[in-house]
């Protein structure tokens, strides 16, 4: 009866066969598409030692896998993109400081005991508080608790102590003055959460000296100071700072990006939870020219770049007008100064102040700046840095009063008597620039280095005192000779630009104590002992409300003996594209320092 059914179940059994092979295969097929990892991925490096330009030990190359790269970089993720030029060498903020471009990225990575504000004053980073002892010379640094690397180990005392017994090793040679400093600090562990420091003599800004940022000692123990310069840490950086690697992209061994991506360690603390970090990743990419970056942020390839001197930051300015992007201006920790040389005999009517308070009073600050270093610098009147918290916004510098200044000079010249005031040389050197002016009552140069806009501030300096009777010429040189001289003391007056370059609170004893002349940077050879004994109570005192006093009265007899004349403050340039907002720069110790706020920016 069933034959009749046979090709019925021959089909019904054919169908149930098929259907098992088929759901078999669907069980075995991989999903097409790709797996976004939920959180931020730090793909693992395999380093390889090559000679590094520039540096004494080991530039480490990278292969990254692009499908790794790739799939942590999605659309959905808010994304910074800054330009860089130059090279990565080492992510380690040891080495931070021979390398801008390592700079700018580990600042992000990294994190000090102590940190600075937008006006350069200090603040606790991975440090609760401290206590400084009646002396200055010892401080109790008592540690944050529930502070995690970006492995999620726990930060203690024995990463400060690790990262200071490398600073202090005879064999960290790749930054001797850094390496020289820390090996007068003695640094001893007391407990797993504080540490003390002892300082062979006080230090008025040695909290700012603790802003160095921290290794941590379970990822290099064992690994000395020697070995440290080619370790793979250096490109596989672990720190506990507001970002963490991501990723490294190479082409030829070079690396070309370096990608960054909110730490959720740090997110977690009371900093990451007051900005609403709304950059999620920072992206570096790396560039060999100026050309190429400004190129790249013409076409929107970036979001931004720091100009990092004044001839950049022209190119800047004029491709940000062309392309309508949007320019943040700072100021760059530099005051350009005319100083004069009070141990040149030929010159000695320099050490009369009142000399110095005429040739002031003739100098029309904003017009000088105005005419040779337009969008490039701002007038100067006091030297210190206008962000800086104890900066004053009072001057005894004298009004601009040619006239008067004329006066006080004819009436100097007359005390002095005329053999007290040499006579101008009859044959300049080649690279003076003379306009003679006839019964001059002063004649003294100006050595400047050979450098245009400079050249042509000076120029114009010269201008405005021939207007007072004062014969005075200018006279430009390469850079080495320009060192030289001012070390040597062979010039008259000069131009000179002093960086306070990485120190949110500068030393300014090196450049007017009268011990300074030798080893310091006291071009000038400055000997008033005012200066110097104010210069002595910064140093040596700890507290910030006292040094503060000092800074003041420092500004206001600085202004007015006229010791020296501070003319222009050098801008810093930063160029972003119209969807960055709510970008602020306040104190720059470093050009880095532009990050400090980077937890309220926000793109789109």
């Amino acid at each position: 009866m069933l034959r009749g059914y046979r090709w019925q179940f021959a089909t019904l059994l054919t169908s149930v066969c098929l259907f098992v092979i088929a759901l078999g295969a669907r069980l075995t097929i991989e999903p097409e598409q790709p797996i976004v990892p939920s959180t931020p991925v730090v793909i693992a490096v395999t380093a390889t030692p090559q000679a590094a330009s520039g540096l004494n030990s080991a530039l480490l190359a990278v292969d990254i896998d692009p499908n790794l790269v790739t799939r942590t970089e999605t659309d959905e993720i808010v994304t910074y993109r800054e330009g860089l030029i130059g090279r990565v060498q080492r992510l380690n903020p040891l080495y931070a400081g021979l390398n801008p471009v390592d700079r700018d990225i580990t600042s992000l990575i990294f994190e000090g005991l102590t940190r600075i504000n937008e006006r350069g004053e200090i603040e606790p980073g991975l440090a609760e508080r401290w206590l400084i002892s009646s002396s200055g010379l010892e401080y109790i640094v008592y540690l944050r608790q529930g502070i995690a690397w970006h492995d999620g180990i726990p930060f203690t005392s024995a990463d400060v102590d690790y990262t200071m017994s490398i600073l202090r090793d005879p064999g960290f040679t790749e930054n001797e003055e850094l390496g020289a400093f820390w090996r007068t600090i003695e640094t001893e562990p007391l407990d797993t959460y504080i540490v003390r420091f002892r300082l062979t003599q006080p230090l008025g800004n040695f909290l700012d000296r603790l802003r160095i940022g921290i290794l941590p000692e379970h990822a290099l123990r064992g690994t000395t100071a020697a070995q440290l310069a080619a370790h793979p840490f250096n490109l596989s950086p672990i720190g506990t700072g507001a970002y963490q690697l991501e990723n490294i992209r190479t082409e030829a061994g070079i690396v070309r990006s370096v990608s960054l991506r909110a730490a959720p360690v740090f997110l977690t603390r009371a900093e990451g939870q007051s900005q609403p970090f709304q950059l999620e990743r920072v992206q570096f990419q790396i560039y060999d020219s100026l050309e190429s970056v400004m190129n790249a942020f013409a076409r929107g390839v970036i979001d931004g770049f720091a100009a990092r001197d004044r001839n950049e930051r022209q190119i800047l300015f004029e491709s940000a007008n062309r392309s309508g992007k949007q320019l943040i201006n700072g100021f760059e920790p530099t005051i350009g100064t005319l100083i004069f040389n009070w141990s040149n005999d030929d010159t000695r009517y320099f050490r009369d102040q009142r000399i110095r308070v005429a040739l002031d009073a003739a100098l029309n600050r904003s017009t000088l700046v105005e005419r040779t270093m337009l969008n490039k610098a701002v007038s100067a009147v006091q030297f210190m840095l206008p962000a800086f918290w104890a900066y004053s916004p009072f001057s005894s510098r004298p009004t601009y009063d040619p006239n008067s200044a004329l006066q006080l000079l004819q009436a100097a010249r007359d005390r002095l008597g005329e053999n007290a005031v040499p006579s101008p040389q009859e044959t300049p050197t080649e690279t003076t620039t003379e306009t003679g002016v006839s019964d001059a009552i002063f004649s003294f140069t100006i050595l400047v280095p050979n450098d245009a806009s400079i050249q042509s501030l000076a120029q114009e300096i010269a201008a405005q005192w021939r207007q007072i009777n004062l014969n005075v010429n200018v006279e430009a040189v390469d850079l080495n000779t320009y060192h030289e001289r001012l070390a040597n003391g062979s010039f008259e007056a000069a131009l000179v630009e002093y960086s306070f370059m990485g120190s949110a609170e500068p030393d300014l004893y090196q450049f007017w104590h009268q011990g300074q002349y030798s080893n310091g940077l006291n071009y000038s050879r400055v000997d008033d002992r005012r200066i110097s004994q104010i210069l002595e109570a910064i140093r040596r005192e700890p507290f910030e409300v006292n040094r503060r006093q000092s800074y003041f009265a420092f500004q206001a007899e600085f202004a007015e003996r006229a010791i020296a004349l501070p003319l222009y403050y050098p801008l810093f340039t930063y160029g972003l594209s119209h969807e960055m907002s709510n970008v602020q720069i306040g104190l720059l110790s470093t050009p880095s320092d532009r990050f400090i706020t980077i937890g309220s920016w926000r793109k789109g």
